[in-house]
């Protein structure tokens, strides 16, 4: 029987590459690997060369993504990707076009959310969409917490100082996290995780839900996560992730769902039910939403300027649900009630990156790398090609699938 064929549109990095590999070719699946964002391709080549097929294109130009999907009329079964690369209308009709060998059926990305899928497209044209919630959970709150700290203790600015050959001392005490109000507006599995770390801190923690109630959700089925083998780097503060028997092989049988980790947290934050009262009683707003038409552009003008005096804005979510221009302006007005922003998401993105925050010296810009902690990156990866493994072999219980 043909194997289904998998196109790695972008490649787990470093180390991770060879685990990702392995679980693929475990399933009994054909892998062709795009090369151009890997750092080492001419060593992905030598190790990998007859046992996967190699092209090299930019995933971020539609056109190129569309020709090596279907190039000499072969097709691919399955795209996986990483990083969001947009997965629109045109390139969905092309992939499943009529003629192709192996037309288009799965779309996995191994990371949470799938606003880089237009998903009505993929509907019409009979392609399911999976991804991997909760598996950067840790990740991502770890990282709102330390943007949190950055920027309630001023360390930009004292590293910047310091490497001037500056001695700044502070010129006004900042207030401890045991005295702030921390508010999540959407407290899913990032959000509970995080809300339970500022708890452990001290922080007094409330939460908006747009569902009717703000409780902890049973974790959604999933096949089972990386073996113990696939995360020697792990913390001991790190998911459960389910690790197999000592004897047994690295490749968990796709057919058998095992729960999500479900992320560590302590008390349920305080419900509020209402967005501009949880706006106007924090002194930290972090945000962990998906982006749908309903989120986008959720935090605008009128919304900013209902924060409390010197409150922070965290947002490690998706771009589209801040206004950007709107809160670079509020950052630039010192009667503004907004102190400073922590931006790890943007409108923009890659190769387009652009924003007007940049140049802001109270708005810290980072990469969309929130996520990216070995651990997280390597759960998302092995599930995710557990996930495209199970749906291409018509396995479809217990997997995460995201429709219209």
């Amino acid at each position: 029987m043909e194997r289904s064929r998998v196109l790695l549109v972008d490649a787990a990095p470093g180390a991770l590459l060879g685990r990702e590999l392995e679980r693929l070719l475990g399933h009994g699946l054909a892998v062709t690997l795009n090369l151009r964002r890997l750092a080492d391709g001419a060593g992905a080549r030598a190790d990998w060369g007859g046992r996967v097929d190699f092209t090299d294109f930019d995933p971020f130009d539609e056109a190129a993504l569309l020709a090596e999907t279907v190039r000499d009329g072969l097709g691919h079964h399955a795209v996986k990707s990483r990083a969001g690369v947009p997965l629109r209308a045109a390139f969905l009709a092309g992939a499943t076009r009529p003629g192709l060998a192996h037309p288009l059926r799965v779309i996995g990305r191994a990371g949470a959310g799938t606003d880089h899928v237009e998903l009505a497209a993929a509907a019409r044209h009979g392609v399911t969409v999976t991804h991997t919630p909760g598996s950067n959970a840790d990740a991502v709150a770890e990282f709102a917490l330390a943007q949190l700290l950055a920027l309630t203790r001023g360390l930009r600015s004292y590293d910047e100082a310091a490497h001037r050959g500056e001695w700044r001392a502070a010129t006004a005490p900042p207030e401890e996290l045991s005295e702030l109000t921390l508010g999540i507006v959407g407290p899913g599995r990032i959000g509970r995780a995080l809300a339970g770390r500022a708890s452990a801190l001290g922080m007094e923690v409330q939460a908006f839900s747009r569902r009717p109630a703000v409780t902890s959700a049973p974790a959604v089925p999933d096949l089972a996560s990386a073996s113990a083998r696939d995360l020697t780097s792990a913390s001991a503060s790190a998911p459960d992730l389910t690790p197999a028997p000592a004897s047994a092989p690295d490749l968990a049988p796709a057919s058998t769902p095992q729960p999500t980790p479900t992320p560590a947290s302590g008390p349920a934050p305080r419900p509020n039910r209402s967005l501009p009262d949880l706006l106007a009683t924090s002194d930290v707003v972090s945000l962990h939403l998906p982006l749908t038409p309903e989120t986008r552009g959720l935090i605008g003008r009128a919304e900013l300027a209902l924060m409390r005096p010197g409150a922070i804005l965290l947002n490690t979510a998706r771009g589209g649900i801040v206004d950007e221009q709107a809160l670079a302006d509020a950052l630039r007005d010192p009667a503004h009630p907004l102190a400073a922003a922590a931006v790890d998401t943007f409108e923009h993105e890659h190769a387009a990156f652009a924003s007007p925050l940049f140049g802001l010296p109270n708005a810290l810009l980072t990469p969309h790398v929130a996520g990216m902690t070995r651990t997280a990156m390597a759960t998302a990866a092995l599930r995710c090609a557990d996930h495209i493994a199970a749906l291409l072999a018509g396995r479809p219980e217990g997997i995460p699938v995201v429709t219209a």
